[in-house]
């Protein structure tokens, strides 16, 4: 059984005309947005849980936040996310493919109204063998 991967970065908050500005201190490259704060806070997890779900190893948190400046626009929030918790979230998430058939087997599955995306699942989940109580 997997177990809960809790993991805390500081992240600074940063107001610019009506929307906030959010960059990680320890994770170089991961950025995000929102109108509100809490929208912001929202997003910096989503970016945060991205950012790290490929990751061997986590970056070291720094939690002396005192040397840290800011301006006068900006507060420093620690953004909290369960791993596997954002795993589960988008590993259900559907992604665009495309592909190629034959005109005239598109013109006779379009007449018979097939949906492609249910017959490709379907197919692919036969094919590999896929436990459906995965689903």
């Amino acid at each position: 059984m997997k177990r809960n991967v809790l993991l805390t970065y500081p992240a600074i908050f940063t107001k610019e005309s009506n929307e906030y500005w959010v960059e990680f201190i320890d994770l170089q490259g991961c950025f995000s947005d929102g109108k509100t704060l809490a929208e912001a806070m929202e997003n910096a997890k989503e970016a945060m849980g991205l950012y790290l779900e490929d990751l061997e190893a986590y970056p070291q948190c720094t939690t002396d936040i005192k040397s840290i400046k800011l301006n006068d626009n900006q507060i420093i929030s620690f953004v909290t996310i369960n791993l596997e918790e954002h795993k589960k979230k988008y590993e259900n998430k559907s992604v665009k493919k495309t592909l190629s058939i034959p005109a005239w087997l598109n013109t006779m599955a379009e007449k018979e109204h097939v949906n492609f995306s249910q017959l490709l699942q379907k197919a692919l989940i036969e094919t590999l063998n896929v436990d459906k109580s995965r689903k």
